[in-house]
């Protein structure tokens, strides 16, 4: 399988170029940057600290589509409307990370992927996709009475708080219990505050030196407390779960598919 990136100067473009480069199945067949990049003509080995692998990162402008089967999308929120486009418009199907996405850019996917086959997902990671369906199993069975609070801590560069994946966990136990996290989320405390209403769902956020990822999930009731977290300590997991989803979005129709389908997870 023919895997393209977009934004291979990245740190997860980086990453994606060693998970790519030792995959039994799957090659990097396009490894773009911005048209005004440094890196252009920069060979992609090089560029991800594993030595040269005789492929030259590309401007965006020069993708030839012949050349990809999937392409990957780990960039900013500034860069994802034209990154998408060219997917549509080339007929590509694409495997999205890009967190951090405007209410108009979630449309502009929903719409892409009636046209083409398109993976959404806050993290690639399997254990934190399996953290989400646990994390239902814990609302359904301590929401009534436990308070819940999510905990996340990231690198000191992440730009967006809190960060893709503790929203989707929120929204994963939102949903199981009926709520709607846009009117029960809290989002940090200061000050003399009221005490805590129940229904809330409450978020910490740290950013600090090299975090990975960290996520936990607080299910707290009088006289015991229940945490499930996950502590990812190389982006390589992501990179592989990315590359996983990539091989098997190749086989399927279009539409909007999360890594719980990728992994079966609904079943």
């Amino acid at each position: 399988m023919k895997v393209g990136l977009f934004g291979a100067n990245g740190r997860m473009g980086r990453v994606l170029i060693e998970a790519l480069n030792e995959h039994d199945n799957a090659s990097l067949s396009v490894a773009s940057v911005r048209d005004d990049s440094p890196w252009v003509g920069m060979d992609v080995g090089e560029l991800a600290g594993i030595g040269k692998l005789e492929t030259a990162c590309s401007a965006l402008s020069t993708i030839n589509p012949a050349v990809v089967d999937v392409m990957i999308d780990f960039t900013l929120p500034a860069a994802f409307d034209s990154n998408l486009k060219w997917c549509v418009t080339n007929n590509k199907p694409v495997v999205i990370g890009t967190t951090g996405l405007s209410a108009a850019q979630l449309d502009l996917l929903a719409d892409a992927a009636t046209r083409i086959p398109v993976v959404f997902a806050a993290n690639y990671s399997v254990g934190v996709n399996l953290m989400l369906s646990l994390v239902k199993q814990a609302a359904r069975a301590l929401g009534a009475t436990a308070d819940i609070e999510i905990l996340e801590a990231h690198h000191r560069f992440k730009q967006d708080a809190p960060s893709g994946t503790a929203m989707a966990i929120g929204e994963a136990i939102a949903d199981e219990l009926g709520r709607d996290l846009s009117t029960c989320a809290v989002y940090g405390r200061e000050g003399k505050t009221p005490p805590r209403d129940h229904n809330t769902i409450g978020f910490a956020t740290v950013r600090a030196g090299d975090v990975v990822g960290e996520h936990t999930a607080l299910f707290a009731d009088i006289g015991e407390r229940l945490e499930i977290t996950h502590k990812a300590s190389s982006r390589l997991t992501f990179a592989r779960g990315a590359v996983q989803a990539a091989m098997w979005l190749t086989q399927q129709d279009a539409g909007q598919y999360g890594m719980n389908d990728v992994l079966s997870l609904n079943q």
